[in-house]
């Protein structure tokens, strides 16, 4: 996934996903914790990978992930292209009205947009941009 959309949460704590995504996540997707301040969003195929790595492992190891799956709903795209993105999800990243989807490779997320315009301001810049394509052998 790939691409930056700026949407809006609405009262009822549904979100728009843009068609380009939607074509990629599919009528049902997965909506989680991430290690950054925003929600990551798992197409079923991308997160059935996921599970898959995690069942792999050790159940001293796994039992650091309860969290994650207790805080992950399962949520299926309305006639109109949206999900309801739980209350407790968006209170725990602080997502409010406005927000910046990001397409990142296998998954997507989901910004407060003051936070994302933060983030991209301090992170777009040449040297880490050549920092990161060294880091991928480029």
């Amino acid at each position: 996934m790939t691409g930056k959309y700026q949407h809006s949460i609405d009262a009822k704590g549904r979100l728009f996903i843009p068609s380009k995504l939607r074509e990629e996540i599919g009528d049902v997707c997965y909506v989680t914790l991430s290690m950054d301040e925003c929600l990551s969003v798992y197409s079923t195929e991308s997160w059935n990978l996921f599970r898959a790595k995690f069942d792999a492992l050790p159940l001293s190891r796994s039992r650091k992930m309860r969290s994650l799956f207790a805080n992950t709903a399962k949520c299926e795209l309305d006639s109109q292209g949206r999900i309801l993105i739980p209350q407790e999800l968006r209170d725990f990243v602080g997502l409010d009205r406005n927000v910046m989807i990001v397409g990142v490779s296998n998954h997507a997320e989901i910004w407060d947009l003051t936070k994302w315009t933060e983030l991209e301001t301090e992170e777009l810049t040449p040297e880490n941009i050549a920092a990161a394509m060294e880091e991928l052998g480029f």
